[in-house]
Protein backbone atom coordinates (compact mmCIF):
# COMPACT_ATOMS: atom_id res chain seq x y z
CA UNK A 1 0.00 0.00 0.00
CA UNK A 2 1.12 3.42 -1.20
CA UNK A 3 1.82 6.41 0.92
CA UNK A 4 -1.48 8.35 -0.17
CA UNK A 5 -3.56 5.26 0.41
CA UNK A 6 -2.11 5.18 3.85
CA UNK A 7 -2.69 8.66 4.62
CA UNK A 8 -6.60 8.88 3.02
CA UNK A 9 -7.73 5.80 4.85
CA UNK A 10 -5.86 6.32 8.68
CA UNK A 11 -7.69 10.29 7.37
CA UNK A 12 -10.88 8.43 7.00
CA UNK A 13 -11.33 6.12 9.93
CA UNK A 14 -9.82 8.75 12.28
CA UNK A 15 -12.29 11.31 11.15
CA UNK A 16 -15.06 9.03 11.70
CA UNK A 17 -13.94 8.24 15.30
CA UNK A 18 -13.68 11.21 16.03
CA UNK A 19 -17.28 12.56 14.29
CA UNK A 20 -18.76 9.87 16.12
CA UNK A 21 -17.05 10.44 19.41
CA UNK A 22 -16.79 14.15 19.99
CA UNK A 23 -20.86 14.02 18.94
CA UNK A 24 -21.59 11.75 21.76
CA UNK A 25 -20.43 14.34 24.32
CA UNK A 26 -21.87 17.05 22.53
CA UNK A 27 -25.09 14.85 22.85
CA UNK A 28 -24.73 14.85 26.53
CA UNK A 29 -23.29 17.91 27.23
CA UNK A 30 -25.26 20.60 24.96
CA UNK A 31 -29.23 22.14 25.29
CA UNK A 32 -32.22 20.81 23.15
CA UNK A 33 -30.45 17.34 22.41
CA UNK A 34 -32.53 14.16 22.66
CA UNK A 35 -29.50 12.92 24.64
CA UNK A 36 -28.93 15.85 27.28
CA UNK A 37 -27.57 14.63 30.52
CA UNK A 38 -27.04 11.08 29.71
CA UNK A 39 -23.86 10.87 32.04
CA UNK A 40 -20.55 9.28 32.13
CA UNK A 41 -21.36 5.69 30.68
CA UNK A 42 -23.53 7.02 27.96
CA UNK A 43 -20.14 8.84 26.40
CA UNK A 44 -17.95 5.33 27.27
CA UNK A 45 -20.04 3.29 25.05
CA UNK A 46 -20.56 6.42 22.42
CA UNK A 47 -16.97 6.04 22.54
CA UNK A 48 -16.20 2.96 22.29
CA UNK A 49 -18.47 2.52 19.12
CA UNK A 50 -16.77 4.95 17.90
CA UNK A 51 -13.84 3.20 18.04
CA UNK A 52 -15.39 0.12 16.16
CA UNK A 53 -16.88 2.08 13.78
CA UNK A 54 -13.43 4.37 12.58
CA UNK A 55 -11.08 1.29 12.78
CA UNK A 56 -13.47 -0.90 10.74
CA UNK A 57 -13.29 1.78 8.05
CA UNK A 58 -9.81 1.93 8.18
CA UNK A 59 -9.20 -1.69 7.59
CA UNK A 60 -7.09 -2.01 4.62
CA UNK A 61 -4.26 -0.01 6.78
CA UNK A 62 -4.32 -2.18 9.79
CA UNK A 63 -6.92 0.08 11.32
CA UNK A 64 -4.69 2.27 13.67
CA UNK A 65 -6.45 5.62 13.98
CA UNK A 66 -4.18 6.41 16.69
CA UNK A 67 -0.33 7.41 16.80
CA UNK A 68 -0.01 5.60 20.11
CA UNK A 69 -1.07 2.41 18.07
CA UNK A 70 1.16 3.22 15.16
CA UNK A 71 3.88 3.93 18.08
CA UNK A 72 3.85 1.10 19.63
CA UNK A 73 3.42 -1.32 16.63
CA UNK A 74 6.78 0.00 15.40
CA UNK A 75 8.80 -0.21 18.48
CA UNK A 76 7.50 -3.68 18.26
CA UNK A 77 9.10 -4.41 15.12
CA UNK A 78 5.25 -4.73 13.25
CA UNK A 79 5.50 -1.57 11.40
CA UNK A 80 8.38 -0.02 8.86
CA UNK A 81 9.38 3.21 10.77
CA UNK A 82 9.38 5.03 7.40
CA UNK A 83 5.15 4.81 7.22
CA UNK A 84 4.93 6.36 10.76
CA UNK A 85 4.85 10.20 9.48
CA UNK A 86 2.30 8.84 7.14
CA UNK A 87 0.05 7.07 9.11
CA UNK A 88 0.54 9.81 12.49
CA UNK A 89 -0.51 12.79 9.71
CA UNK A 90 -3.15 10.92 8.29
CA UNK A 91 -4.83 10.83 11.82
CA UNK A 92 -3.86 14.10 12.77
CA UNK A 93 -5.70 15.57 9.79
CA UNK A 94 -8.90 12.99 10.57
CA UNK A 95 -8.88 14.30 14.35
CA UNK A 96 -9.30 17.80 12.94
CA UNK A 97 -11.80 17.05 10.17
CA UNK A 98 -13.69 14.73 12.36
CA UNK A 99 -14.26 17.58 15.23
CA UNK A 100 -15.23 20.09 11.82
CA UNK A 101 -18.01 17.40 11.06
CA UNK A 102 -19.31 16.92 14.75
CA UNK A 103 -19.44 21.23 14.91
CA UNK A 104 -21.43 21.07 11.40
CA UNK A 105 -23.72 18.55 13.23
CA UNK A 106 -24.70 20.35 16.26
CA UNK A 107 -24.04 23.59 15.09
CA UNK A 108 -27.85 25.06 16.44
CA UNK A 109 -26.95 23.50 19.87
CA UNK A 110 -23.25 25.10 19.74
CA UNK A 111 -25.27 28.38 18.81
CA UNK A 112 -28.12 28.17 21.21
CA UNK A 113 -26.10 26.97 24.37
CA UNK A 114 -25.81 29.30 27.14
CA UNK A 115 -21.88 28.47 28.31
CA UNK A 116 -19.92 28.40 25.09
CA UNK A 117 -16.34 29.00 27.53
CA UNK A 118 -16.90 25.88 28.85
CA UNK A 119 -17.31 23.83 25.03
CA UNK A 120 -13.59 22.57 25.09
CA UNK A 121 -14.16 19.36 26.95
CA UNK A 122 -16.75 18.78 24.04
CA UNK A 123 -13.61 18.01 21.73
CA UNK A 124 -10.89 17.72 23.94
CA UNK A 125 -10.09 15.75 27.57
CA UNK A 126 -8.79 17.49 30.32
CA UNK A 127 -8.19 16.49 33.83
CA UNK A 128 -10.72 16.77 36.58
CA UNK A 129 -7.73 17.44 39.02
CA UNK A 130 -5.22 19.47 37.37
CA UNK A 131 -1.32 18.04 38.68
CA UNK A 132 0.33 17.60 35.21
CA UNK A 133 2.85 14.71 35.87
CA UNK A 134 -0.02 12.53 37.21
CA UNK A 135 -2.70 13.46 34.24
CA UNK A 136 0.19 11.86 32.47
CA UNK A 137 0.76 8.59 34.68
CA UNK A 138 -2.97 8.08 33.84
CA UNK A 139 -2.85 8.48 30.54
CA UNK A 140 0.60 6.43 30.12
CA UNK A 141 -1.74 3.73 32.45
CA UNK A 142 -4.51 3.85 30.24
CA UNK A 143 -2.82 3.44 26.72
CA UNK A 144 -0.42 0.81 28.22
CA UNK A 145 -3.57 -1.18 28.64
CA UNK A 146 -4.74 -0.51 25.04
CA UNK A 147 -1.85 -1.42 23.06
CA UNK A 148 -1.02 -4.52 25.37
CA UNK A 149 -4.29 -5.85 24.69
CA UNK A 150 -3.65 -5.33 20.92
CA UNK A 151 -0.09 -6.63 20.43
CA UNK A 152 -0.38 -9.51 23.56
CA UNK A 153 -3.97 -11.26 22.25
CA UNK A 154 -3.73 -14.50 20.37
CA UNK A 155 -4.97 -14.15 16.90
CA UNK A 156 -6.75 -17.31 14.88
CA UNK A 157 -4.68 -20.46 14.06
CA UNK A 158 -5.47 -23.05 11.86
CA UNK A 159 -6.67 -26.09 14.27
CA UNK A 160 -7.87 -29.90 13.37
CA UNK A 161 -9.15 -30.62 9.70
CA UNK A 162 -8.28 -26.64 8.82
CA UNK A 163 -10.74 -25.21 11.13
CA UNK A 164 -9.91 -22.36 13.10
CA UNK A 165 -9.26 -21.87 16.51
CA UNK A 166 -10.00 -18.26 17.44
CA UNK A 167 -8.29 -16.19 20.72
CA UNK A 168 -8.98 -12.78 21.74
CA UNK A 169 -8.70 -11.50 18.58
CA UNK A 170 -11.47 -13.44 16.77
CA UNK A 171 -13.52 -10.31 18.03
CA UNK A 172 -11.70 -8.07 15.51
CA UNK A 173 -12.65 -4.57 16.09
CA UNK A 174 -15.50 -4.86 18.47
CA UNK A 175 -13.05 -6.34 20.80
CA UNK A 176 -11.20 -3.39 20.68
CA UNK A 177 -13.95 -1.62 21.09
CA UNK A 178 -15.11 -3.65 24.82
CA UNK A 179 -11.04 -2.49 25.71
CA UNK A 180 -11.71 0.89 25.45
CA UNK A 181 -15.58 0.87 27.27
CA UNK A 182 -13.63 -0.94 30.00
CA UNK A 183 -10.73 1.73 29.71
CA UNK A 184 -13.14 4.48 29.69
CA UNK A 185 -15.46 3.31 33.09
CA UNK A 186 -12.46 2.16 35.00
CA UNK A 187 -9.19 4.17 34.07
CA UNK A 188 -10.72 7.35 32.36
CA UNK A 189 -12.39 9.17 35.48
CA UNK A 190 -9.37 11.39 36.12
CA UNK A 191 -8.48 12.71 32.76
CA UNK A 192 -11.28 11.46 30.57
CA UNK A 193 -9.02 9.09 28.93
CA UNK A 194 -7.54 10.37 25.47
CA UNK A 195 -5.33 7.55 25.17
CA UNK A 196 -5.17 8.65 21.87
CA UNK A 197 -2.94 11.99 20.83
CA UNK A 198 -4.82 12.95 17.22
CA UNK A 199 -8.56 12.28 18.97
CA UNK A 200 -7.52 14.80 21.82
CA UNK A 201 -4.82 17.73 19.35
CA UNK A 202 -6.59 17.43 16.34
CA UNK A 203 -10.12 18.19 17.84
CA UNK A 204 -7.94 20.94 19.84
CA UNK A 205 -6.36 21.98 16.88
CA UNK A 206 -9.95 22.59 15.20
CA UNK A 207 -11.69 24.02 18.04
CA UNK A 208 -8.95 27.20 18.61
CA UNK A 209 -8.23 27.68 14.78
CA UNK A 210 -11.51 26.59 13.33
CA UNK A 211 -14.44 25.97 14.66
CA UNK A 212 -16.46 29.58 15.14
CA UNK A 213 -18.04 28.86 18.09
CA UNK A 214 -19.25 32.09 19.68
CA UNK A 215 -17.70 33.02 22.92
CA UNK A 216 -15.27 30.09 23.13
CA UNK A 217 -12.87 29.53 25.83
CA UNK A 218 -9.47 28.57 25.73
CA UNK A 219 -8.22 25.60 24.21
CA UNK A 220 -5.67 24.81 27.33
CA UNK A 221 -2.37 24.53 25.13
CA UNK A 222 -0.60 24.28 28.46
CA UNK A 223 -2.27 20.92 29.03
CA UNK A 224 -2.18 19.60 25.91
CA UNK A 225 1.04 17.80 25.21
CA UNK A 226 -0.36 15.57 28.28
CA UNK A 227 -2.57 13.58 25.79
CA UNK A 228 -0.24 13.34 22.97
CA UNK A 229 3.17 11.92 24.91
CA UNK A 230 1.30 9.85 27.63
CA UNK A 231 -0.59 8.03 24.95
CA UNK A 232 2.69 7.81 23.48
CA UNK A 233 4.87 6.48 26.32
CA UNK A 234 2.18 3.91 27.22
CA UNK A 235 1.97 2.52 23.99
CA UNK A 236 5.60 2.47 23.92
CA UNK A 237 5.88 0.53 27.02
CA UNK A 238 3.56 -1.66 26.10
CA UNK A 239 5.40 -2.71 22.85
CA UNK A 240 8.68 -2.87 24.86
CA UNK A 241 7.05 -5.48 27.12
CA UNK A 242 5.62 -7.39 24.04
CA UNK A 243 9.45 -7.78 22.94
CA UNK A 244 10.62 -8.86 26.11
CA UNK A 245 7.98 -11.41 26.50
CA UNK A 246 8.56 -15.17 25.34
CA UNK A 247 6.77 -15.83 21.99
CA UNK A 248 6.06 -19.51 23.00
Amino acid sequence: MNAGQIFVWEMLGTAVLVLLGTAVVANHVLRKTLGTGNGFLFINIGWAFAVFTGASIANPTGAHINPAVTFGLAVAGQLDWAEVPIYMAGQLVGGVLGAVLCWLTYKLQFDDFPEPGGTLGIFSTGPQIRNLPWNLVTEIIGTFVLVAWILLSPGAEAGPNGIPVFGNAALGYAGVAFVVLVIGTSLGGPTGYAINPARDLGPRIAYAFILPIRGKGSADWGYSWVPVVGPLVGGGLAALLYLVLPTT
